[in-house]
């Protein structure tokens, strides 16, 4: 197990430290140099030389590398020139309050669509599956923007019944102070991963089910219900287990369009007005971020599956 997790967490830091280098050439690869994207067309020589000295962009770009990993290390992601703030400072408002979302819609996700899965692989081949399941393609095959349009439209304009935009707070406790305004961001980022998870519990359901150890079950006489949750559910999980890390980085996506639809002050919204102003330091922390949870996510689903399963060798 020791060996296992030094291995897949050595793994983790081998893959972020190569993000780190994509994301540092990206950013000077901007045309006309990080100066000229940060200070503008207009800016003059002498202000680009004293740009570019200020912030090491005169020295080799190894050295410039090695400078970059060590503010990392120390917790500076750059300055925000377009909105005069650390990156880390708009970063430690801002995350938060999209990882609030993001869990709430996790939760939603997971108590909807595991139990869905099981009713259906119960009920196979039934009108209700079949209801379900044409319901779980049109989830996970609608864009997010439109189906929160589509809400806003419903709910807001025509039933007058939810706001239609989320809390417009700068701290966590705004929103969950407002939870009415969050229900249809929360119902937007929800339905795809209802849909998503529920498909793959129904399968894995299905599949368990026609296993000898179940046909033994019901041989010796054990009840229905002891079928499937004794002896079914704990390999029957197993997938939802890998797709709960998987699941961090497809949260983050759906929170880029989700948060911008709704005008939630988290990283989407963040990442989308940092694009239309060209905020590049912005945008290269916030990519890095999304890497670095997207690695994270992948590690944890790896080592609770090892956990769940023991039949699986963490060596």
């Amino acid at each position: 197990m020791t060996r296992y997790l030094f291995r897949r967490v050595g793994q983790a830091i081998v893959v972020v430290i190569l993000v780190s280098m994509v994301t540092f050439l990206l950013l000077h690869l901007l045309p006309g140099g990080v100066a000229r994207a940060e200070l503008g067309m207009r800016a003059t020589p002498s202000a680009i030389r004293d740009f570019n000295v200020a912030n090491g962009y005169n020295r080799a770009l190894p050295m410039q590398y090695l400078l970059y990993i060590d503010h990392l290390l120390h917790g500076n992601l750059g300055y925000s020139y377009k909105l005069n703030e650390p990156v880390t400072t708009l970063l430690s408002m801002d995350v938060p309050k999209s990882a609030y979302l993001s869990g709430l819609a996790l939760f939603f996700t997971v108590l909807i669509g595991v139990p869905l899965g099981i009713y259906q692989a119960v009920r196979r081949n039934h009108p209700d599956d079949y209801a379900f399941t044409s319901l779980a393609f049109v989830g996970y095959s609608m864009p997010a923007f439109w189906l929160g349009l589509l809400l806003i439209a419903f709910f807001s304009v025509y039933l007058k019944w939810l706001p239609p935009a989320a809390p417009e707070t700068a701290t966590v406790g705004g929103a969950i102070s407002d939870p009415k305004a969050m229900i249809l961001p929360v119902i937007t980022l929800t339905v795809g991963g209802v849909a998503w998870f529920s498909r793959y519990m129904r399968s894995s359901v299905i599949e368990n089910l026609a296993q000898d150890y179940i046909r033994t079950a019901r041989a010796v006489g054990a009840t229905k219900m002891s079928v499937l949750f004794r002896h079914m559910l704990r390999n029957a999980i197993l997938p939802i287990v890998t797709m709960l890390g998987l699941s961090i980085p497809a949260l983050l996506a759906g929170n880029l369009i989700t948060e911008s639809v709704f005008n939630y002050p988290g990283i989407g919204l963040l990442f989308w007005s940092s694009a239309a102003t060209r905020d590049y330091p912005t945008l290269m922390a916030l990519t890095l971020l999304v890497a670095v949870f997207t690695v994270l996510g992948s590690l944890m689903a790896d080592i609770a599956y090892g956990i769940v399963d023991h039949r699986v060798q963490l060596a």
